[in-house]
């Protein structure tokens, strides 16, 4: 009878090691003195520094990156989806003034070239870097017949810390607030799915560049805004999976709506393409993609234009796109 083993069946030990020794010293480049131990052990070993806060609160998120992925295989590109994974994680603990603090990475695969791994590992290690929290563990999982040859997939989970005594829950939101909008670089990591219906495989190979740009970290011009002024910012949402109406939807008191007016930025060329490629109706648009804007902030009507002036510093253009109304925790796009 033929020896059978682990590799036989599809599952590489000696290469998923080696693997974790070629990334140890990248990943290395996101501690902090807090970072005690990183890969390589059952668990990571992170110093929390209370001292640094009065009352801090622990705030998680876990996301991934969805059919984004496709696109990256198809063009064989995967050095910005690491980038989007710590993005979509580190932008949501932010609606609620969180600063991330550390990021766990899951990798699964069935067999792939590690090069393509490590180009990953990279951009997760980079966008750890931007969001200025560490990568400090997570799992490479091999995991045959599961995954086409050459496919993975890709989460991120993130904890973040904010004082309670300053938590952005929405419950501050007024009528007459400002709404600022903050620039996307593009699609970020939604929509995929339609976007793919869409557009052929020529034109998504063709389009690749700008289909597979990185998904905009907010973190470090937010909550420097939000220390520059204090009480000023109520309410922020990241603009991603149901967009203007249902994340800008969710941190309105019952009693108010939010009026966004579609004429104050310009729609990025990419998503009028799609638009009419497609013959998408124009509320779906706005349902389903966040046409050039990656975040709001709904602060107090006072502050609004000395918010964005602050902002430009950042070199994120930004607009006032709209304001706060009575109403019953709707979304109005005029």
């Amino acid at each position: 009878m033929k020896k059978l083993t682990y590799k036989k069946a599809g599952v590489d030990i000696q290469a998923a090691t080696l693997f974790k020794q070629r990334i140890a010293k990248l990943v290395s480049c996101s501690y902090g003195r807090e970072v005690l131990k990183g890969i390589g052990g059952f668990g990571s070993l992170f110093e929390f520094e209370k001292d640094k806060w009065h009352k801090p609160v622990l705030v998680s998120s876990a996301d991934g990156v969805g059919t984004k992925l496709a696109i990256a295989r198809l063009v064989n590109k995967h050095d910005t989806i690491g980038i989007d994974c710590v993005a979509m994680n580190v932008n949501d603990i932010l609606c609620v003034g969180a600063k991330p603090i550390f990021f766990l990475d899951y990798l699964a695969y069935s067999k792939i070239e590690q090069d393509i791994l490590q180009e990953v590992v990279k951009g997760i290690t980079k966008g750890c870097q931007d969001a200025g929290c560490a990568l400090v563990g997570g799992e490479t999982a091999q995991m045959p017949g599961m995954y086409k040859e050459g496919e993975y997939d890709i989460a991120g989970f993130c904890v973040g810390v904010v004082e309670k005594d300053f938590i952005i829950d929405g419950t501050k939101i007024d009528i007459k607030d400002r709404i600022i909008g903050l620039a996307s670089t593009g699609l970020h990591s939604n929509g995929f799915s339609l976007v793919r219906k869409v557009l052929t495989t020529v034109e998504q190979k063709r389009m690749s560049n700008e289909l597979l740009k990185s998904t905009r970290i907010y973190v470090k011009p937010v909550l420097e805004t939000i220390r520059q002024f204090k009480q000023a910012v109520h309410g922020i949402a990241h603009i991603t999976g149901g967009a203007f109406y249902d994340k800008i939807a969710r941190i309105l008191p019952v009693n108010l709506s939010a009026q966004i007016e579609k004429s104050s930025w310009t729609v990025p060329e990419i998503f009028r393409f799609i638009q009419l490629k497609g013959n998408i109706p124009e509320k779906e648009m706005y349902h389903t993609f966040n046409m050039g804007i990656g975040m709001v902030l709904i602060v107090s009507a006072e502050k609004s234009q000395q918010i964005m002036h602050f902002l430009a510093q950042f070199k994120i253009p930004c607009w006032e796109i709209g304001r706060i109304i009575k109403g019953k925790k709707t979304v109005d796009i005029v």
